[in-house]
């Protein structure tokens, strides 16, 4: 078969039929209802062995779009004859010999039967609504929720300008960071970053840098190796601060909160450094703010301190 494209003048003069519109329309839109499980269950049990449908819910199957419309609608479940508790599934089915999509009960065996999802353009698609078990000779039956939601795609964008008006749930990778970020509705929270360490030494005059100070972050969490450094501008009286050859780059810093660390001084001496939030007047910096005094060419060698940046 040679090659081909639709909808197109070359194609059945732009006719396309419903196996056609499924292979393209099945990928504008995933599977699922429209909304997040913060609205309503889409099922709840009814009156006796029913189950009911709310009004006002939309959905696509294979990119077929279903609505329950302004009524909603009611299903029956069948009697349970038999000595044990029966699973019943509420599944949203694509049926191809009519190209629609109903809410149907799917009965279990009593087990809890499997969907279906038959490739190709015959059989059905079925997507999960609800679980519902219906008891040995049951008069009622109890309804889980368990419907399947559209969601946001990944968007790629730059760090510096993520989508300004986010959908909850929306994702979206930095291609200058290598982060993927999800909106919770309220802020972009980190759900993957790089493992490959950052380096966040920083000169200044007073001290020489040692081992390597380094970052490394994960899934909004960052981990701060403090390194070594070396006194090199005289004698510092104790308690007196100072700045050390450290700085966290803006991404890492935690955006409210001071975070305090222990660092080893040359002749088993112990002290504290400040590590300055985003909020601060010295944002990023790390300080020696508390310790006995540190002579020229005594070493400060750190721990390791670790802080959430969402």
């Amino acid at each position: 078969m040679a090659q081909d494209s639709w909808p197109s003048p070359a194609h059945n003069a732009r006719a396309v039929t419903d196996a056609e519109y499924e292979q393209l329309a099945a990928h504008f839109s995933g599977d699922g209802v429209y909304g997040s499980p913060a609205a309503p269950a889409v099922a709840t049990a009814g009156v006796g062995l029913t189950v009911t449908i709310r009004a006002g819910v939309t959905a696509s199957v294979r990119g077929h779009a279903w609505t329950s419309g302004t009524t909603g609608d009611t299903l029956n479940i069948a009697p349970n004859t038999g000595t044990v508790a029966r699973t019943d599934r509420v599944v949203l089915r694509l049926d191809r010999t009519t190209w629609t999509v109903r809410a149907v009960v799917k009965q279990g065996t009593p087990a809890t039967p499997p969907l279906t999802q038959n490739p190709g353009d015959t059989g059905v698609w079925e997507i999960l609504l609800a679980g519902v078990t219906v008891p040995a000779g049951a008069t009622s039956v109890s309804v889980i929720r368990s419907e399947l939601y559209v969601g946001a795609r990944v968007r790629p964008g730059l760090s510096s300008h993520l989508n300004p008006i986010p959908a909850v749930g929306e994702m979206a990778y930095e291609t200058d960071s290598g982060r993927v970020r999800l909106w919770d509705g309220s802020a972009w929270r980190a759900i993957y970053d790089p493992a490959a360490p950052v380096s966040v030494d920083s000169a200044v005059t007073a001290w020489t840098a040692g081992t390597q100070a380094v970052i490394e972050a994960q899934s909004g969490s960052v981990h701060f190796r403090l390194g070594s450094c070396t006194r090199a501008a005289g004698n510092l009286g104790a308690q007196t601060e100072s700045r050390l050859p450290m700085l966290v780059p803006a991404a890492y810093r935690h955006p409210t909160r001071d975070q305090y660390g222990i660092v080893w001084i040359t002749g088993s001496q112990i002290g504290r450094v400040t590590i300055f939030s985003k909020a601060s007047d010295r944002p990023g910096q790390v300080w020696l703010t508390q310790h006995p005094g540190v002579n020229t060419n005594q070493n400060v060698l750190g721990s390791i301190v670790s802080w959430v940046v969402n």
